[in-house]
């Protein structure tokens, strides 16, 4: 019986995987070759991305430089109008500046955060720039309004905030404007806000303005002493005003031993 051998299985020999020493010697001239041209191009490309991230600076400067033109000259037109609107008056001459310094002197009492925040400043210097709108015979008045003429006066708040509310980085102005004749018992104007719905800046203005006011001369009044308008900040506190807030106003009077008109404070618009 013959038996028929089993086939050879297939060895691998050495030759089989081999690379030919010239074919592999020849990829690595090549590759060495191609370096220097490739480092050329790399040295190229970070050149152009320099020159790039360069001009994009340059431009971004030109950029905040018109942008801080901008803004000086928006504050400049707004601080015209505003002081023109004053002007008209001849019994709240000085009026923006005192209430800008007291209203800065109470918020760094309060919260020095917020009292550091520009637009904070300008929202004070600002706040009665609604009365742009309102009828010279009703804001120049030698007596007191009646009442249509009050419902006329009452709009001022509203008419500012409109006026400032597009400009972007006065945003955070606009409701010390709309608000500051808001009171903490709710029956102030326009909204008839609440406690602590009122921003705290406004809450803060709101002290400031009425002080002013109080020891300044009217048509219709002559100033208050200074010792009674605090005596009726202190009497309004809880009603018109945020006690918190007129408790730190009557202890910045107390502490500087001076008329708050003479208080100095580091913000400034």
């Amino acid at each position: 019986m013959s038996s028929t051998p089993f086939p050879e299985r297939h060895r691998s020999s050495a030759h089989d995987s081999v690379t030919p020493v010239g074919t592999a010697s020849g990829e690595r001239g090549s590759s060495a070759a191609e370096l220097p041209a490739l480092h050329a191009q790399l040295v190229v490309f970070a050149r152009e991305i320099g020159s790039l991230y360069q001009a994009e600076r340059a431009r971004s400067r030109e950029l905040d430089a018109a942008l801080e033109d901008m803004r000086e000259m928006y504050i400049a037109t707004m601080t015209s109008l505003a002081s023109v609107v004053e002007a008209k008056d001849a019994t709240t001459r000085g009026h923006l500046e005192r209430t800008h310094r007291y209203g800065l002197a109470l918020a760094e009492r309060v919260d020095p955060d917020l009292a550091a925040r520009p637009e904070v400043g300008y929202g004070f210097f600002l706040h009665d720039i609604g009365k742009v709108g309102v009828p010279e015979s009703v804001l120049c008045k030698p007596g007191p309004l009646d009442d249509e003429e009050w419902v006329i006066m009452r709009q001022h708040p509203a008419i500012g905030a409109e006026i400032v509310s597009p400009i972007r980085f006065l945003a955070g102005a606009v409701e010390i404007v709309r608000t500051h004749h808001e009171r903490w018992d709710g029956a102030g104007y326009p909204r008839g806000l609440r406690g602590q719905d009122i921003p705290l800046a406004a809450r803060i203005f709101a002290i400031a303005d009425s002080f002013d006011a109080m020891t300044s001369d009217r048509p219709y009044r002559a100033a208050l002493p200074i010792e009674r308008a605090l005596d009726e900040i202190s009497d309004g506190a809880g009603a018109q005003f945020d006690p918190d807030v007129a408790r730190a106003f009557l202890d910045l009077v107390d502490d500087e031993g001076l008329p708050p008109g003479e208080f100095e404070t580091r913000v400034a618009v």
